[in-house]
């Protein structure tokens, strides 16, 4: 391929990417807009703090946003990288501009405190996740989170947390301890989508298995599962015996079928089962099963 059509490609990537960002941002606003702020549930970090200034001082909510996010771009660039700050600019201009847009947009669920945390949630972090997925962010406390795990003993999951627990008692001043509960269950909700997204939806594993019988076991899960495998030489770190470690990577429809055949070929095979966020290159694709 020409320099000429790499360079287009990478452009059209490029733009493709930020226009994801972009959509994003749009659809967390449409969640905070339609559903949650309408029924007193906010979110957390950046966003959850201007949702609360916002409703105390009658302030814009995009504005804020966009201010209070600022220091956390910087904290981005330092910290990530450039690239990871502009696609950021670019998801946090999109939130802060969609709540504007949005903001007389008449509420799509009102009353139904479930479904408003539920349907609030998957909306807020689907835009969010997809603005993660192609590189940006719409809310900087992820940032601060994943700058304080290097300095202290504590792992990013749990500073996020940490800080968010902080938002909520400052959530419960304006919209009352009820507002704070539901803003921490749409917080999860958003959380545990947002991982999706960034994952993807296939939920790819990667299974390494040791076992007595490694040629039958690789030639059962080609036959079986239409799924490749390959070998390593691996020694017991107590007995120095050496065996042969077997890796093969299947998607998540597969894994009971997987375990099948490792327990009909060798019961006593010692196994490890990993989640893997992506498969790029090499040859993972399904043969036809005879």
């Amino acid at each position: 391929m020409g320099k000429g059509k790499k360079r287009n490609r990478s452009k059209l990537f490029i733009f493709l990417r930020g226009l994801a960002v972009v959509l994003g941002g749009f659809i967390a606003a449409y969640g905070l807009e339609t559903v949650l702020i309408p029924n007193n549930v906010s979110d957390g970090g950046v966003t959850g703090i201007s949702i609360g200034i916002s409703q105390l001082a009658d302030l814009p909510l995009g504005l804020l946003i966009a201010i209070l996010n600022l220091p956390f771009v910087w904290l981005g660039y330092k910290q990530i990288g450039k690239s990871f700050a502009v696609y950021s600019v670019i998801g946090i201009a999109s939130l802060s501009i969609g709540t504007v847009l949005m903001h007389h947009t008449p509420a799509i669920i009102e009353g139904d405190t479930l479904l408003v945390t539920v349907v609030g949630g998957i909306i807020l972090g689907f835009g969010m996740g997809l603005a993660l997925r192609n590189g940006g962010a719409v809310d900087g406390i992820d940032m601060l989170a994943v700058l304080l795990a290097r300095k202290l003993p504590f792992g990013t999951s749990d500073l996020i947390l940490f800080l968010n627990l902080f938002v909520f008692i400052f959530v419960s001043t304006v919209f009352g301890l009820k507002g704070a509960i539901l803003s921490a269950i749409a917080y999860f909700i958003a959380s545990k989508v947002i991982h999706i997204v960034e994952e993807g939806l296939s939920g790819s594993k990667t299974f390494k298995i040791i076992t007595t019988e490694p040629k039958l076991m690789v030639e059962t899960i080609r036959d079986r599962l239409g799924r490749s495998a390959t070998y390593k030489e691996a020694y017991g770190g107590y007995t120095h015996e050496r065996f042969m470690e077997i890796t093969c990577v299947i998607n998540r429809l597969e894994e009971s079928k997987l375990k099948e055949i490792i327990n009909d070929i060798d019961d006593g095979a010692f196994v490890t089962i990993y989640d893997v966020a992506e498969v790029k290159g090499g040859n993972f694709r399904k043969s036809d099963i005879h």
